[in-house]
Formats: C-alpha cells, sequence, structure tokens
C-alpha cells in the first residue's frame, strides 16, 4: 500500500526570533523567576526558540495588570462604535500579513501553509464579525403601560482567562480574543506551550491597533503551571478553554471554588454518517477533508464514518483510493495536503492508535510514516475498515489523520452508533431524504449538525458540544453574552402598592 508523499527540506522562515516572551502591561518580559521551556519545529523536531515558562507570580502581574485596566482604564468604558473601529484596525493588520503569519504558523505547527493561510484570513473574519455585532447588540426592554418599565443593562464582567490548544492556535486564539475584547473585558491570554509563535504576535497588532495598555496580556507557559494558576486566580471570574477532555474535567474542578464562568470546547469523535442515497461523490470528498485537513488535528473531525451497508463496499474502496493519493510532505509546499504532527508527543500518540487500529480493523490505506519522509513527525492518512463500536479507534479520539469506517443496516442502528461515545461535538448527516435528514439531525447527540456538508460555519450560530465534548456555547451574541453580565434594571411609573407591614 503506497502513499502519496514529498520529500521534505526543512525552511526555515526570515528573522524567525529565538527567544518568546510574556507580554504584561503593554510590555515584553520575561520569566518573574527565569523560567524557559524549548519549542520545536515538527519538521525536524529540533529546538528554534526558548520562550518563557510563566509561573504563579507571572500570572499574578498579568491578572494584576489585566484588573487595574478594568478598572481605571478607558477600554469597558468606549462606547461600542469605539472598540469596533479598533477591533476592524486589528482585522485589517491580520489582513495585511496573512502571508507572514501563515508561514509562522506552518513553522509552528505544522499545518500545511494553504490551510494556516485560510486560518490567518479567518482571524481576520472573527475580529470584523465582533466588531460589527457590539455596534448592533440590542437588549430587552419590557413596558407595563403606566405601571412600569424594564430594561437590561449589559456589563462586561471582568478579567477574562482565555486557554487556547495548539491546533490552528492564531485563528482560536482570535475566536476568544475578539469577543472578550468587542465586549469590553481585559483578558489574559495562555496559549498552547507546544505553538506559542503566533500568538507572540498579538501584543504588536493589539498596540498598533489602539488597544490600551493592561488589555491584552500573555503569559506562556505549561498549563499544569500557568494555565493551573490562571484557572485559579481570585480576580479572573471568566475562563474559556479549548483542549481535550481531561485538562477540561481538571478546570472544572479548580474553577468551582471561586464559582467561576465557564467555557469549555473539549474533544469529539464525530460521525458522519452516509445513507445509500446520498451524493456518493460529495460525501467522499467531504468526509476526506473532514478528517484529514488539519493534519486531522481538528476537535470537529469526522473521524468515524458510518456507511450503510448496500453502499459500504463501494464507499471503503473508493475513499481508500483517495487517501492513498492523499499528499503528504513539507508543510510549506502549497501542493501539501498532509503536514507534519505538531509535536513527537503527539506524533507518538498517534502513531500508537495506528497500531492498535490493526488489531481492531481492517487496514485499507496509510498505516505507518512515508517512506520518503524519514525524520519528523508525519503520519500516512490512515484508514481502518470494518470497526466496531466497542474499538478503542472508534470511542477514543485520536486528533491525526486517522478514520474508522463502519457499516450498519437501519437508520435506528445507525443512530446508535452515532450516539455510542461519550462525546457529541459534531455530525455530519449525508442523505437526500429531507424528512430522514432532519429526523436523524435532531435525534443525534451532537451540539452541530451538518447535512450534506462539511464543517462550514456560519460565525452567528452557537458553537459547541454537549457531553465530554464541551459547557457551554460560544459564537454570536452567545459569545458575548458569556462576557458580560446582565443587570435587570426596573422603573416604577406609578404608585406601588406595598404591604404596610407594622403599620397598624
Amino acid at each position: 500500500m503506497t502513499q502519496t508523499s514529498v520529500q521534505t527540506t526543512h525552511y526555515v522562515p526570515d528573522d524567525l526570533p529565538t527567544s518568546i516572551r510574556h507580554f504584561i502591561g503593554g510590555e515584553f518580559v520575561d520569566s518573574v523567576d527565569g523560567e524557559t521551556f524549548e519549542v520545536l519545529d515538527p519538521v525536524s523536531n529540533q529546538t528554534y526558540a526558548i520562550a518563557a515558562a510563566g509561573q504563579q507570580a507571572d500570572i499574578d502581574l498579568a491578572v494584576a495588570a489585566a484588573k487595574d485596566a478594568f478598572s481605571s482604564g478607558p477600554w469597558p468604558r468606549m462606547l461600542p462604535r469605539a472598540r469596533a473601529r479598533v477591533l476592524h484596525r486589528i482585522a485589517d493588520a491580520v489582513e495585511a500579513q496573512d502571508a507572514r503569519l501563515a508561514e509562522l504558523e506552518t513553522f509552528d505547527t505544522g499545518l500545511p501553509i494553504t490551510q494556516a493561510l485560510g486560518q490567518a484570513q479567518r482571524a481576520a473574519e472573527n475580529f470584523r464579525f465582533f466588531a460589527d455585532l457590539i455596534v448592533a447588540q440590542a437588549d430587552d426592554t419590557y413596558q407595563v403601560p403606566g405601571r412600569q418599565i424594564n430594561y437590561v443593562n449589559r456589563k462586561p464582567i471582568g478579567v477574562a482567562g482565555l486557554i487556547t490548544p495548539w491546533n490552528t492556535p492564531f485563528m482560536l486564539e482570535s475566536w476568544k480574543l475578539a469577543p472578550a475584547l468587542a465586549s469590553g473585558c481585559t483578558v489574559v491570554l495562555k496559549p498552547a506551550e507546544f505553538t506559542p509563535l503566533s500568538a507572540s504576535l498579538w501584543a504588536e497588532i493589539f498596540r498598533t491597533a489602539g488597544v490600551p495598555d493592561g488589555v491584552f496580556n500573555l503569559v506562556n507557559g505549561l498549563g499544569e503551571e500557568a494555565g493551573d494558576a490562571l484557572v485559579k486566580h481570585p480576580d479572573v471570574p471568566l475562563i474559556s478553554f479549548t483542549g481535550e477532555t481531561t485538562t477540561g474535567q481538571t478546570i472544572y474542578r479548580n474553577c468551582a471554588a471561586n464559582l467561576k464562568g465557564m467555557s469549555m470546547e473539549l474533544g469529539g469523535k464525530s460521525p458522519a454518517v452516509v445513507f445509500a442515497d446520498a451524493d456518493l461523490d460529495a460525501a467522499i470528498d467531504s468526509t476526506l477533508f473532514g478528517v484529514f485537513s488539519l493534519n486531522g488535528e481538528r476537535c470537529t473531525a469526522s473521524s468515524r464514518i458510518l456507511v450503510e451497508r448496500s453502499i459500504y463496499d463501494e464507499f471503503c474502496a473508493r475513499y481508500a483510493a483517495r487517501a492513498q493519493r492523499i499528499v503528504v510532505g513539507d508543510p510549506h509546499d502549497p501542493k501539501t495536503e498532509v503536514g507534519a504532527l505538531v509535536h513527537p508527543e503527539h506524533y507518538a500518540k498517534v502513531m500508537s492508535y495506528v497500531e492498535i487500529g490493526k488489531t481492531e480493523g481492517r487496514l485499507l490505506a496509510g498505516g505507518g510514516r512515508p517512506e520518503t519522509l524519514p525524520e519528523g513527525n508525519y503520519v500516512s492518512p490512515t484508514v481502518f475498515a470494518d470497526v466496531a463500536p466497542t474499538a478503542r479507534i472508534f470511542q477514543e479520539e485520536i486528533f491525526g489523520p486517522v478514520v474508522a469506517i463502519t457499516p450498519f443496516e437501519t437508520d435506528a442502528e445507525a443512530l446508535a452508533l452515532a450516539n455510542g461515545v461519550k462525546y457529541g461535538l459534531a455530525a455530519y448527516i449525508w442523505t437526500t431524504d429531507l424528512v430522514r435528514a432532519h429526523t436523524f439531525a435532531q435525534s443525534v447527540d451532537a451540539g452541530m449538525v451538518w447535512l450534506n456538508s462539511h464543517n462550514v460555519r456560519d460565525l452567528r450560530t452557537p458553537f459547541g458540544g454537549v457531553k465530554a465534548s464541551g459547557l457551554g456555547h460560544e459564537g454570536g451574541y452567545r459569545s458575548i453574552d458569556f462576557y458580560t453580565d446582565s443587570q435587570a434594571v426596573h422603573i416604577t411609573l406609578a404608585p406601588v402598592h406595598t404591604p404596610r407591614f407594622g403599620g397598624n
């Protein structure tokens, strides 16, 4: 079984920083105690930079700067239109350097350059979207004629703690930063330790756009050190986290002591259900893209494909043939479709699941490292068929270019298979039967469902999962709701009858 691949070169962008520092109160700073960690690039697995490793003292400084900017600075008190102008300038700056952002993101993460460019452009769109949304924000007013008017006063909550993952880091940082800043909050961002490079670019982008000092603060470091200190800090009332489920459970417990607001988008093992009446060409295109784009390192990946028995053999054969032709190679090569996984630790995890899969399913494509790529974190797109619902590769999130295909006979069996895991982030349904499509979509355990499509999002809609895939939803006004308090104000227009206790 051969895999299409191209020999890599070790491309290193010009002017690559050799050190990555925190950004606190408008200044780049080292850790208080001088702690650092090494940052690797995923093609060579060599150290290219030394990053400051945040500890409790660094988080304390960042939170203090953010709290002061919230309490006495201009940002929360600016008119929505004024904040929106700043957010649009941020979007302009991101668009103006999208090629450079993509180049650095590709080097740091191993994502194919064409996909990294799309993520940079999406980051700009996130800021534009929330800039417009905050100006259009309207709140409820209720009137009892001649008696009372009641209205909602929306207020930013305070310092938001943002903890972001290493897959598409720059875009996912923008997904949290844009609504938090639009709402008038100040922030402390803790990016993933595997991929701190692009996060460091926000500081200059924000400063040039006119974000006041202290509104944006960045602390690099390990999750169990910097992340844990941020979650537990008493002056941080909100935590927005994207990452894997076990870490989310730890954050949930640690937020409880201070009753913090939480928004958590966690793991996924999303099904793509392909019925016999589906447009098979479109379903194959979409399910290939859905699991192998972004190197398979995506929470909404359609990593379980459930196929009706009557088309199962044809689907498996065509799917495997296409998977074998996916181009694996140098992330900076525009022809590359799957690049290098983010880090050797993650590569080892994914490869362990590939070996497990060889005992749990029929290997149709991939199953190891491409022969022409002996170095770097490369995994051939791997396809297993005949995977039982009890198999680990069916039940557990792999977060790499590995897919499990399972047959079903009836709609009821398909639904049981789709819902038969602990996760519930996304689902994809392929059928031309309108009644079946809506009935199945409303019955599946998933926070988001796509009918006859891969993951194409409208930013106005809620994003989030159910079961082990998350807590709460973001997107559109739901993001604004998370970063603000809604205060009810009641105004009396007429004499109010009050029982006169003690008035006898």
